[in-house]
């Protein structure tokens, strides 16, 4: 059914629901409570999530860019649409490489809210096509995205400004030491304060919002929405950012964007069907390494042009993240293309176009 939400979708609804919410909801909840206990992780280990992201879901989850839009509008893959994905990622990610070399400060700052609107944009679809088709309505939708996006955005900022200040210097001063003073700005108490209330506006304005176009019938839809916001609201305040963002990117977004993508895989359909979901991930994961593979190749060149010192484990980390960075935004053209392609922000489509 092109041009629709879950158009495209081979797989049985349930079987993708189950694959795209429960490695997330497992991960964040015991992480969640284990730091509730008390526990500490040393920083070091808490970098092993970001650092594992480059074979676990993380990298990969962007590295069959060039299959997902022909996949979505079902049609086959050419080498027309291989060279405009190449040439999309070789342009656009090439311009935003220059922008990290030449103004590392704002590179940063723009990769915050690029962060903030990708993963904002990779939660409303698994909610309304493998949920209970809520959020309902463009605006509601958006108000997700901009919710969904902030929470890890911004609450580790509030709730730990010292490890997000030293990630964002961190990033500056791999590429220009003179400017990693200018970001401290942003870390003092009146800005925590300013952001922390923005954001609690935020979630109670987007939830009372969802809870009233949800309306009786959608309550159980609304309550799934609700209860992930909350989660990841405790999670992100009581996980260290540097461990509890790498688990999110593994385990949360990137999870979500590859049953996206399988949804509409033809050859994944038979293994989600009879619910093999290695077998629906080995598939995936054939598609995917070669260019995993040519972006770890890419990574190791990327670490000899960083100007600053990449030796420490967090600075290695840290020039990993902005190579993310460059991948990202060529990288959310193809989901905003994929959202189009589906109808995600412009209509409601009826019940059946939400089935697999």
């Amino acid at each position: 059914m092109p041009g629709g939400v879950g158009s495209g979708e081979s797989g049985g609804v349930g079987a993708l629901s189950r694959l795209a919410f429960l490695p997330g909801w497992i991960v964040i909840g015991v992480t969640t409570l284990v730091f509730l206990a008390g526990v500490s992780v040393p920083r070091s280990y808490q970098l092993v999530p970001l650092a594992a992201s480059v074979v676990l879901f993380g990298l990969p989850h962007g590295a069959i860019d060039h299959l997902a839009i022909p996949r979505t509008r079902a049609e086959p893959v050419t080498p027309r649409w291989l060279a405009a994905v190449g040439g999309l990622y070789l342009v656009v990610g090439g311009a935003y490489a220059v922008v990290w070399f030449l103004a590392p400060a704002v590179a940063v700052g723009s990769f915050i809210l690029l962060t903030w609107a990708h993963w904002g944009q990779g939660d409303v679809y698994p909610l309304v096509t493998f949920g209970t088709g809520h959020p309902t309505g463009r605006v509601t939708r958006l108000l997700t995205a901009a919710t969904r996006g902030a929470l890890p955005m911004l609450v580790p900022l509030v709730a730990f400004p010292a490890e997000y200040e030293l990630v964002v210097t961190t990033l500056v001063e791999l590429f220009d030491p003179g400017t990693a003073v200018a970001v401290s700005a942003a870390f003092t108490p009146t800005g925590r304060l300013a952001v922390a209330v923005a954001l609690a506006a935020l979630v109670v304005g987007t939830l009372a919002v969802g809870f009233r176009t949800a309306g009786p019938a959608g309550r159980r839809s609304w309550l799934l929405d609700a209860g992930e916001t909350l989660a990841l609201v405790a999670f992100f305040s009581t996980v260290p950012p540097i461990f509890a963002v790498g688990l999110y990117f593994c385990f949360w977004h990137s999870i979500r964007h590859i049953v996206r993508l399988l949804a509409v895989d033809p050859g994944a359909a038979p293994a989600l069907e009879s619910n093999r979901y290695i077998s629906a991930l080995v598939s995936f994961g054939r598609d995917a390494l070669p260019l995993t593979a040519a972006s770890v190749a890419i990574l190791g060149l990327w670490y000899l042009v960083v100007p600053g010192t990449v030796a420490e484990p967090l600075s290695l980390v840290g020039a990993y993240l902005a190579l993310i960075a460059v991948l990202t935004l060529p990288h959310v053209v193809v989901v905003a293309a994929m959202d189009r392609e589906q109808r995600l922000w412009t209509a409601d489509p009826p019940a059946s176009d939400r089935g697999g």
